[in-house]
């Protein structure tokens, strides 16, 4: 069966999580990741002969299982990885762990059960990468950023930097200008990280840049990392992203640069990326600046001693060619601090080479929370670029547990603003080189720049003395007049050129808004029908071709740019706001879908996925049974199924719900009705107030014991004789009792049988009276006996009608056609889970406008002649009052 991304990154992390112990996360991401890698190659190579790696036996991970379990499993891990390592030459080059170290992993059996759970996290039949990889979106790749993220998440401040957050690569792969390369004869194009960190940033851009015609990468990847271990980790990054040719070298960038020409000078690249640590304060240590042997800072001047953020961005200048592109992360403080990095800023600055800055939000990566900036460099045709294109996106993000986190539109928003150079007010901006340096000195603060508008209101003195709403505050609502022209009339009147007086109380604004006929036709058009164009010229296409050859991400990128076209014309959606709701939904479940239908094709959609019941093993662990508690379809739901072709059973099993529901309801409120004092249930309630049946069963039955009436003695009498077997005594007690003997007591052959004469008893206790001190008790345990019988009846009766609309519902997966199958998944799943998200944010939107309309309504309302009198009516009373109790000055 296709996995689901998802669905294997939560398994990957969950399971190792409840795995890591004590083992700090900077640590044990090095165990998590290693394995993880070697498990890919290893399904991925063994047994090939000329693939990219060499797993034989005794080095593969089926050997890692057999070692599962043994009291030496640390010592032959270590010995398995080791001579895979030496195998395929990888001393060296990956993160240095020890799967016997007890320091870190515990002792004896502690140690055994943590490396025995943590390979049988990876022996999972789901994260089989012999079938499971999609080509070109790496499904391993991603899930091994997955893991970066999270451990980058819980490794703190000081250990989080090795990860560059991914919307944040994925904005300045963007930006670099990589994906419009096209092939050239002589020489590849080279793609560069000097701070290369865990290898997620150069992927990212990597990524970016176009294949050639026999779908070969057209750009060769460098990088180099101080960190050994963090080096590791991005040289497995890059093979399990299919970047194997990529090089990592290791040293300090600054101090060693490990990528020279035949001269012994920086070897020049045509794309940068860098994430440098900000504010190094050790940048110069090992090397003379003013002396450089690389020539760095000749025309510039040299960075502060103690801080090394132009150092990173001169290397970057250096090491590009003479037509070469960058983007750079840097904290805020390159834009506008004095002295030394004034003087190397208006030196850049007068070459023109910083052609882009966009001002990110604070608190973006795991490192610090310094606000920080992407820098665009651009060295071709320097001398033609005529001004910094600046964007602040600072106030678009969401928050994601202690840090903040761009969303899918902050992302689009940056790319295609900048892309198209597109000046919007209060957001971006193209501001020229004179004005930066002649007008202020060489600060590139952006909010030198960009002001924000404020969405304050001012306040209008001369409405708080007269009243009235001031026009001012009406035509901030512009938007909402253009959709609705006739809703400004039909809620408000003109006092004045400048004033307007409400029609209606604040009250009944927000539902006179919501109903005018205007806004519900512009909702059919933005939610309806835009959407219905976008679907039927893009959406359904894409999604209803998708095959082996798809590239999922090209895909929803495409398809994506296409939705923000459709909605330019939208006049209540910010067509951003769609776009992220389109996103969102390929991020949390649309990409499963069409990364299972690219693998298996969409006859997956007959697949069904098992809920098995579980039991608990002999230490501690649950484990699935072979007994099926439920399914769900792996593409489609079930109760897609269920309303599609079977609507009559579902609604009657819908129905059957809704009453039991009420009954379970009337049952709680029966208990709650109850006094406190003397109630009723005390017998048979437990600590936490629910009634507890087997009390409630004992409890009737003893009070039916307590039952007294003179046919219940009588009848006593008769089963006590009965079952002494003195049948003389018996028929004389009939003879007697004519009442008695009239009920149904009597057997075939004409004389009493037991179970009569018990079933004889039960009705005659079940109409006898019990003491009447426990009268009402008993009303209430049997009120509830009987509630609590028609509730269980109707569970059953539920169960059966779900259980037989199942087994029909499992019966149609496997019938359903091709056909069938994209009409249920694009008309039935997709489509109507974005309409109702969309249509959510509509109303949220007029929602929003109706809140505005009735605050400036509000805010005006009380006059100061209204207040004053008020204010004077409250004093006389005050004093009348006062008058009356005697007191006079």
């Amino acid at each position: 069966m296709a996995v689901k991304k998802t669905e294997l990154y939560s398994l990957l992390w969950e399971a190792a999580n409840k795995l890591r112990g004590g083992v700090e996360p900077a640590r044990y991401k090095d165990y998590v990741l290693t394995l993880l890698f070697f498990k890919y190659v290893s399904d991925r190579y063994k047994g090939q002969l000329y693939g990219d790696f060499i797993v034989e036996e005794g080095a593969s991970f089926d050997d890692l299982i057999a070692a599962k379990g043994k009291k030496d499993i640390g010592e032959r891990v270590d010995k398995i990885l080791s001579a895979f390592m030496e195998e395929n030459q990888l001393q060296g080059s990956l993160p240095e762990v020890s799967f016997n170290n007890e320091d870190e992993l515990g002792r004896g059996k502690e140690l055994v059960d943590k490396v025995t759970g943590l390979i049988a996290v990876f022996e999972n039949p789901a994260i089989d990468f012999k079938t499971n990889r999609a080509s070109g979106d790496d499904i391993i790749g991603d899930a091994y950023e997955y893991f970066m993220m999270k451990f980058a998440q819980e490794s703190g401040k000081s250990k989080g930097q090795f990860y560059t957050p991914s919307e944040v690569s994925r904005i300045m792969a963007r930006l670099v200008g990589i994906s419009h390369i096209e092939p050239r004869q002589g020489r590849p194009w080279t793609l560069y990280d000097p701070a290369a960190g865990s290898g997620s940033l150069l992927i990212r851009a990597a990524d970016e840049a176009p294949v050639n015609r026999q779908g070969n990468a057209m750009v060769s990847i460098y990088g180099q990392e101080k960190d050994n271990a963090t080096a590791g980790l991005a040289k497995m990054n890059l093979v399990l992203h299919q970047k194997s040719t990529g090089e990592i070298k290791t040293h300090s960038t600054l101090t060693s640069p490990q990528y020279l020409d035949e001269y012994g000078q920086l070897r020049k690249f045509d794309f940068i990326v860098m994430n440098p640590p900000f504010s190094d304060k050790s940048w110069s240590d090992g090397i003379t600046p003013e002396n450089d042997v690389f020539h760095r800072f000749d025309g510039y001047g040299i960075p502060p001693e103690k801080n090394g953020d132009w150092a990173w961005f001169l290397h970057v200048l250096k090491s590009l060619t003479e037509d070469g592109k960058a983007a750079i992360i840097m904290p805020h403080g390159i834009l506008f601090r004095g002295n030394a990095e004034e003087t190397i800023r208006k030196q850049v600055l007068a070459r023109k080479y910083i052609t882009g800055i966009v001002s990110l939000p604070a608190n973006l990566f795991y490192g610090t929370g310094i606000p920080a900036c992407i820098v665009v460099v651009n060295k071709e045709h320097a001398d033609d670029h005529e001004g910094i294109f600046m964007i602040d996106a600072s106030q678009g993000f969401k928050k994601d547990g202690n840090k903040n986190r761009l969303r899918e539109q902050d992302i689009e928003r940056i790319v295609q603003t900048y892309n198209l150079r597109r000046e919007i007010d209060g957001y971006s901006r193209m501001v020229s080189y004179e004005e930066i340096l002649e007008g202020n000195g060489g600060n590139l603060n952006v909010p030198r720049f960009i002001q924000r508008p404020s969405t304050e209101l001012p306040q209008d003195i001369a409405a708080h003395l007269q009243g009235g709403i001031p026009a001012g505050d009406l035509d901030s609502l512009a938007a909402l007049w253009q959709v609705a022209p006739n809703l400004k009339q039909r809620v408000f009147t003109q006092i004045d050129s400048g004033r307007f007086a409400l029609l209606l109380t604040p009250d009944e604004l927000a539902t006179r808004i919501t109903a005018d006929e205007m806004l519900i036709a512009q909702e059919t058009v933005e939610v309806s029908d835009m959407l219905a164009s976008w679907a039927e010229a893009c959406a359904k296409p894409a999604l209803l071709g998708v095959n082996r050859d798809t590239h999922p991400r090209l895909m929803i990128r495409e398809v994506g740019e296409e939705l923000l076209d459709h909605y330019a014309d939208a006049k209540v959606l910010d067509p951003y706001d769609v776009f992220d709701v389109v996103m969102n939904y390929w991020n949390t479940r649309l990409q499963d879908d069409v990364y299972v239908i690219k693998a298996s094709g969409f006859l997956a959609g007959r697949e069904v996925e098992y809920d098995y019941k579980q039991k608990k093993t002999d230490n501690g662990q649950t484990t699935d049974t072979v007994q099926i508690k439920g399914f769900e379809g792996l593409l489609i739901p079930a109760t897609i199924i269920e309303a599609e072709y079977f609507p009559r059973e579902q609604a009657q099993l819908a129905e059957l719900d809704r009453t039991l529901l009420r009954s379970e309801a009337d049952l709680e409120s029966l208990l709650e009705e109850q006094p406190e004092e003397d109630n009723p249930f005390a017998e048979v309630l437990s600590s936490t107030g629910k009634v507890v049946e087997k009390e409630l069963n004992a409890r009737l039955k003893a009070l039916d014991a307590m039952k007294q009436s003179s046919q219940l003695d009588v009848l006593n009498e008769l089963i006590d004789t009965f079952t002494q077997k003195k049948v003389i005594r018996v028929d004389r007690l009939l003879e007697q009792h004519p009442d008695i003997a009239a009920l149904d007591l009597y057997g075939k052959s004409g004389k009493p049988i037991k179970t009569k004469l018990k079933k004889a008893r039960q009705e005659l206790a079940r109409s006898a009276p019990v003491p009447e001190a426990y009268q009402d008790e008993y009303e209430a345990l049997a009120g509830y006996r009987d509630r609590l019988d028609q509730v269980k009846a109707l569970r059953k009766q539920a169960k059966a009608a779900r259980d037989e609309l199942s087994q029909k519902v499992l019966a149609r997966y496997g019938t359903l056609t091709e056909d069938e199958i994209k009409h249920l998944l694009f008309d039935r799943k997709w489509m109507p889970h974005l309409q109702s998200e969309i249509s959510s944010i509509f109303d949220q939107q007029v929602t929003t406008h109706a809140t505005r309309i009735t605050d400036i309504a509000r805010r005006y309302e009380r006059t100061l002649p209204r207040i004053q009198a008020a204010v004077n009516n409250s004093r006389e009373s005050v004093l009348n009052s006062l008058k009356k109790m005697g007191y006079t000055w």
